[in-house]
């Protein structure tokens, strides 16, 4: 498609990350039966395994064709080929019993399979490597991937290892490292870096978050961006009117900061805290097939003018839309792209 062009206009919009996945492609029904898996649930795929590859390959393009079409300034590979967000890449590292997983709370408290780990953690191979460079090549502007952070996969899993989950983040934190250089290094122009265990045990990240999450980005100079959220609005409802942890981010390496403000209607003065870094805005409320109006988008995007300023400020649905049905999760990034439109021709015009 030639050479891509990587600048981007101001408030430009994007992803979190998930994009609906096409029912002929996986279960979609059992797929919100089943939560956020931890672990490999390959019976989930509709398409035989020797076909699976190139049936994400075309599912990868599709996604990349609608957000385009919707009008986003930044593509991301729909996490297309991910059963969640997290489990492609927790269940591809050394030190994991993937014959006999173990159990944690989820972040709802409820019980939930999940990776156990039985010796050190290490990352063998590049995982998501090759989803990027798929994305880079039908893509004609800056793309993002994302990836689980070591913070909540050392949450998510069961500890019959180290001696602590701190220690055990740390070894997760190398392997995010490892690659985060690598998906540089193939193209992308943003690495996302998903933590929503940072909010949901504010406590624990309190002790160990922040300290893991740098050495995870230890030496990187790309475009990074850190992800917290209050869970998949399909499977999660109730929204706190604040994060637990937030302000603390500021002590953190990463470029930037994602969080949801649409559903929770988040009071935004916390961002006052992280001078300094890009927000990435969640403007669209994933707990409700109903398409917000590009005004109401508008209106959700100036609360945050009196804190960020907008060369800092980039536009985003709440979360990962995977839960969503596609013409839904369509029409509304149409209207978040037209939101935007709106802010950004009022600040041209100042």
């Amino acid at each position: 498609m030639g050479v891509p062009e990587r600048t981007r206009p101001l408030l430009a919009t994007m992803l979190v990350g998930s994009y609906p996945q096409p029912d002929w492609l996986i279960d979609r029904a059992g797929l919100a039966h089943r939560g956020v898996p931890r672990v490999r649930s390959e019976e989930l795929w509709r398409v035989e395994p020797a076909f699976l590859e190139e049936a994400q390959d075309d599912a990868t393009i599709v996604a990349l064709a609608e957000q385009r079409e919707a009008g986003l300034d930044v593509l991301t590979d729909g996490e297309i080929r991910r059963e969640s967000y997290s489990n492609r890449f927790a269940t591809a590292l050394d030190g994991i019993d993937l014959a006999q997983p173990g159990t944690a709370a989820s972040r709802t408290g409820r019980p939930s399979v999940v990776p156990r780990i039985t010796g050190p953690i290490r990352r063998t191979r590049p995982v998501e490597v090759r989803d990027l460079r798929v994305a880079r090549r039908h893509a004609d502007r800056p793309v993002k991937i994302t990836l689980p952070g070591p913070f909540t996969m050392a949450v998510q899993a069961q500890n019959d290892y180290y001696p602590d989950l701190r220690a055990a983040a740390l070894d997760y934190a190398a392997a995010v490292n490892a690659e985060v250089h690598d998906l540089f290094a193939a193209g992308a122009d943003i690495v996302q870096i998903d933590e929503p265990y940072m909010e949901s045990s504010a406590e624990l990240a309190r002790a160990f978050g922040v300290e893991a999450l740098n050495a995870a980005l230890e030496g990187v100079t790309g475009e990074t961006i850190v992800h917290l959220c209050f869970g998949y609005a399909a499977l999660v409802h109730e929204r706190p009117p604040a994060y637990r942890f937030l302000a603390e981010l500021a002590e953190a390496t990463c470029s930037g900061i994602s969080i949801e403000t649409a559903q929770s209607n988040l009071d935004l003065s916390v961002l006052s805290a992280l001078k300094g870094k890009t927000i990435v805005l969640g403007v669209i409320d994933l707990g409700t097939d109903v398409v917000e109006t590009p005004e109401l988008v508008a209106q959700r995007i100036r609360r945050a003018l009196a804190y960020v300023d907008p060369a800092n400020l980039l536009i985003a649905p709440d979360c990962g839309m995977k839960y969503l049905a596609r013409p839904v999760a369509f029409a509304k990034l149409q209207a978040m792209v037209a939101g935007a439109t709106i802010v950004r021709e009022e600040l041209g015009s100042r």
